[in-house]
């Protein structure tokens, strides 16, 4: 907690539910709360849940020249991104390494906002706005409440007229219980969800009468680390508990190529000029492992940084892994070397319990076409 150096406005409700509030990109966020953490993970799965998401940081871009700083520092072509749509983007140094994924929110004709996680996006936005007719502002009074599960967009129906309506990576600017809002059909857990961007001083307000109200849904309140267990499934990576920061090539600095994580389609076709670009294309082909699933035999999940063998040599190591009590398996994300990660190659899971025999396979586990994400109506 000494690291902390932001603060949600929900730190009491938090508190209550028995988080100690461990500090994430420099807020106390409630990694645990005392409650059952399966029950949120199917809550979230089959009804709805709540999470406090603000220690995402949010950065305005306005200016003239907003949309070509973000075109040279993201992925994306952004110009194909109209007011009221968003993208997900990634950010690359010079030599074509990831640093940060984001979310791109076009709010208006210059006016931008970018929501990235823990990694240097904040950095590389400034970077890029070096000599240019933009302003950057980080806006730590901005809170993001996730409200996540196939029962979302029945609850927020009862309140938001047009709602049904949003289609997936897309906004609107609204009223919630009579407070200003942006809602954003996105989240972090492979269901049909939306994201809240409210003040600071009205979070509270509407984290609660979204708890009363929902009770009777279902809809309960859910630790930060549920997303563990959700992104498993659904082919969600976290910087940088599956990057090389966390587990380093040996003589090698940190960095891995989006080739490498499975994130070369956040790049638009034919797009060149952005940082990192030249590297990026060049790196294709030249893989030094890839993110790939492993299916675990019986019920116990991986360890976190468990080895992964394949005929008597490590091969890869598992980055996140759980138990569904829904699909009643084992699996998890890993980094698994290029020859590896072929979708039913036989491996080991070197747990500090024992070894429990896998397969590799492809992700994401759960709906591979998006069908929930996206659903219409």
């Amino acid at each position: 907690m000494t690291r902390s150096w932001r603060f949600s406005t929900l730190i009491d409700r938090h508190r209550a539910l028995g988080s100690n509030l461990e500090d994430w990109s420099g807020m106390g966020t409630a990694w645990s709360y005392s409650g059952d953490p399966d029950a949120e993970y199917t809550a979230i799965r089959t009804k709805a849940g709540l999470m406090d998401v603000s220690g995402l940081k949010k950065v305005h871009v306005n200016g003239p020249h907003a949309s070509h700083m973000l075109d040279l520092a993201t992925t994306r072509d952004v110009e194909k991104i109209y007011p009221g749509k968003s993208a997900y983007a990634c950010m690359l140094n010079e030599a074509g390494k990831f640093t940060d994924d984001c979310i791109l929110y076009r709010t208006g004709p210059n006016s931008w906002m970018v929501v990235h996680g823990s990694g240097t996006g904040h950095e590389e936005l400034t970077k890029a706005a070096m000599g240019r007719d933009v302003s950057i502002r980080f806006d730590d009074n901005l809170h993001d409440l996730s409200l996540q599960g196939p029962l979302a967009v029945d609850y927020l129906a009862r309140h938001v007229p047009g709602i049904r309506d949003l289609p997936y990576f897309h906004h609107m600017q609204t009223q919630l219980f009579g407070f200003p809002v942006m809602i954003s059909r996105t989240g972090y857990t492979g269901e049909r969800g939306y994201e809240i961007f409210c003040r600071g001083q009205d979070a509270v307000a509407i984290w609660d009468r979204i708890l009363d109200e929902g009770r009777e849904m279902g809809i309960i309140p859910c630790r930060f680390t549920t997303l563990d267990m959700l992104r498993v499934e659904s082919y969600l990576l976290f910087y940088p508990y599956d990057n090389s920061q966390k587990y380093p090539f040996e003589n090698e600095g940190p960095g891995d190529t989006l080739w490498e994580l499975g994130l070369d389609f956040t790049v638009s076709p034919g797009k060149t000029g952005f940082r990192g670009a030249e590297e990026h294309y060049r790196l294709k082909g030249k893989e030094r492992f890839r993110i790939f699933g492993v299916l675990l035999d019986g019920t116990e999940p991986a360890d976190e940084g468990a080895p992964v063998h394949a005929g008597g040599k490590q091969v890869g190591v598992v980055t996140c892994a759980m138990y569904s009590p829904l699909a009643k398996k084992s699996m998890g994300i890993a980094r698994l070397s290029v020859d590896t990660a072929v979708a039913g190659t036989p491996l080991e899971i070197h747990n500090r319990s024992g070894v429990i025999k896998a397969t590799a396979q492809p992700l994401p586990f759960d709906d591979p076409k998006k069908l929930k994400r996206t659903a219409k109506g």
